[in-house]
């Protein structure tokens, strides 16, 4: 019972870093995208030639780099989250770190976080596929069939979105991760809010 207490209150505190965690990040990638923008307009930075434009846009992209690279980061920790204990959680964060900026030094940035992306995207369809069967192995803060189903698929459909804004110049594949993030998002947060009404709409479905 006691060891089962110590393992809640590291899942929670766990938790509550990430939360810090992101909400850090998503600020300094504010502070950095408003200041981006002052600075563009009062300087008059739209008068320059394009090329001197295009190398400012390509200055601040260098900046907010690592921050958004830490938020994919981040994203790519909540996922194994469901799978792994605290302390192999850790491990897994670290060479998700290690890996991603072994890439992103040898392939470029946006390389790095697609990799990223792609291992969180495999991650999470494992967790998917888990939570639908109605797996006892995940670790999820709500208990709950239908609202474990609805957490995994939203979490799916901020993956796909995320991975769908790095992929915006191919359009066919933009087109098709744009409707299927839209799908999933929609019915995960159909699964989460109206848990019991889906329930019951299954459970008259099977009954017919």
């Amino acid at each position: 019972m006691e060891s089962e207490q110590k393992i809640h209150k590291r899942t929670g505190s766990l938790d509550y870093y990430l939360i810090l965690a992101t909400v850090g990040v998503l600020f300094a990638i504010s502070v950095i995208c408003v200041y981006g923008m002052f600075y563009f307009k009062f300087a008059s930075l739209q008068q320059l030639p394009a090329p001197e434009k295009m190398a400012y846009m390509n200055q601040m992209n260098t900046v907010v780099a690592p921050f958004v690279i830490a938020l994919i980061l981040l994203l790519g920790i909540c996922v194994p989250k469901r799978l792994l204990p605290a302390r192999q959680l850790i491990r897994a964060g670290a060479v998700l770190a290690i890996s991603c900026t072994a890439v992103s030094f040898w392939l470029g940035i946006k390389l790095g976080l697609i990799v990223v992306l792609t291992a969180s995207l495999l991650l999470q369809l494992v967790v998917l596929g888990m939570a639908v069967a109605g797996s006892t192995h995940l670790h999820f803060e709500k208990s709950g069939y239908w609202v474990r189903v609805g957490s995994s698929l939203i979490h799916l459909g901020l993956i796909l979105f995320v991975l769908d804004l790095l992929l915006y110049r191919h359009l066919t594949l933009h087109l098709v991760l744009f409707w299927v993030t839209t799908g999933a998002s929609v019915l995960g947060m159909l699964c989460c809010f109206y848990a019991q009404t889906v329930a019951n709409v299954v459970r008259n479905i099977r009954q017919r």
